[in-house]
């Protein structure tokens, strides 16, 4: 069934367990999502993101995911992820997106804040949600001594989500996008003091590469979203690499390829607490 951010995410808040957005850019990864989520009766949120376009146009992927999404036997969330321009932002609420992240977090508080407020306006009154994100996700996890702390304080992320009515708070806490180079350090310390200070349900980008401490640690500490692609793509890639090997046909390969997803976000579900909450 399909359902917006507030129909799955304010019960995690209240349970202590979190949802796994995955970035699905074909129908192979749609597949593979929809059938671990409904094995495990969990609520989950599928989607893309506005970097991920020139590997699956809007025009192309959006009827794939809607279709999925309203024909599936658990809750599903159709997700815009990092919008970076209001019209992508638009057109991905035109084409049935019940949710859309608009990510203004590099540009000055104020036009942030305005542009924000803009699509908060628009989505729900097309019954969607929006996702909002304050701090760096990127420049937190490379934080050090030398450079100025990035991370998302418990001020900000107040202002932000009173200013711009958001539905959900992305927070910069030391994750990062893609494949860490370094092992990421959390602070959890900082989430649970933003946990504190803000109602909306919090986020945890670049999920990928995290430890199953790291997301025990996240989810207790107040996580009830939490973005994963990198690894599927991973899970993806070494099937499809297997299949190679092993002198398997294309179709052969692309089975696999789909069973490999499909565990790697099973194996995401369980770990998130979300399995039978559907």
């Amino acid at each position: 069934m399909l359902v917006n951010l507030n129909d799955i995410l304010k019960k995690a808040q209240k349970e202590k367990y979190a949802v796994g957005l995955f970035n699905t850019t074909d129908t192979d990864m749609l597949q593979a999502a929809i059938a671990a989520a409904e094995e495990l009766s969990s609520p989950i949120i599928i989607g893309t993101a506005e970097v991920l376009l020139p590997y699956g146009e809007l025009e192309l992927i959006a009827p794939a995911l809607i279709a999925a999404a309203k024909r599936a036997s658990v809750p599903v969330v159709v997700h815009y992820d990092h919008g970076l321009t209001y019209a992508r932002c638009v057109e991905a609420l035109q084409r049935g997106f019940t949710s859309v992240m608009f990510d203004g977090s590099v540009k000055p508080y104020a036009q942030n804040i305005a542009e924000t407020k803009e699509i908060v306006k628009l989505a729900h009154a097309m019954g969607a949600t929006v996702e909002g994100e304050i701090g760096h996700v990127g420049e937190a996890a490379t934080g050090d001594n030398v450079l100025t702390d990035m991370y998302t304080t418990a001020e900000e992320a107040r202002a932000y989500a009173e200013d711009t009515g958001v539905d959900a708070l992305a927070v910069a806490i030391g994750s990062a996008h893609g494949v860490y180079k370094k092992k990421p350090m959390l602070n959890i310390g900082r989430l649970k003091e933003i946990r504190e200070s803000v109602r909306v349900p919090l986020v945890l980008h670049g999920g990928s590469g995290l430890s199953d401490e790291d997301f025990a640690k996240s989810i207790a500490g107040g996580i009830a979203k939490v973005n994963v692609f990198t690894d599927l793509c991973l899970a993806g890639e070494k099937a499809m690499k297997e299949g190679t090997e092993k002198n398997l046909g294309y179709l052969e390969t692309r089975n696999r390829k789909v069973d490999a997803i499909r565990e790697a976000v099973r194996t995401k579900i369980r770990l998130f607490g979300s399995a039978g909450k559907a």
